[in-house]
């Protein structure tokens, strides 16, 4: 019974860091992704958001 309890605070404990380290990976991902469109600027020619339609030039 003890060695149960300890099997499962381990896995969650794992789970916890783990869950942690992939929202760090994710959210340092995104901020590299928007300094990398401030600096190079947007990769857009035509931007459809914000209600913005796409003008095609023949």
């Amino acid at each position: 019974m003890v060695r149960t309890k300890l099997i499962l605070a381990i896995i969650a404990t794992v789970m916890s860091v783990g869950g942690t380290g992939v929202w760090f990976l994710v959210s340092e991902r995104q901020a590299a992704q928007v300094r990398r469109e401030k600096f190079f600027g947007s990769t857009k020619e035509y931007p459809t958001s914000g209600g913005e339609k796409v003008k095609i030039e023949w």
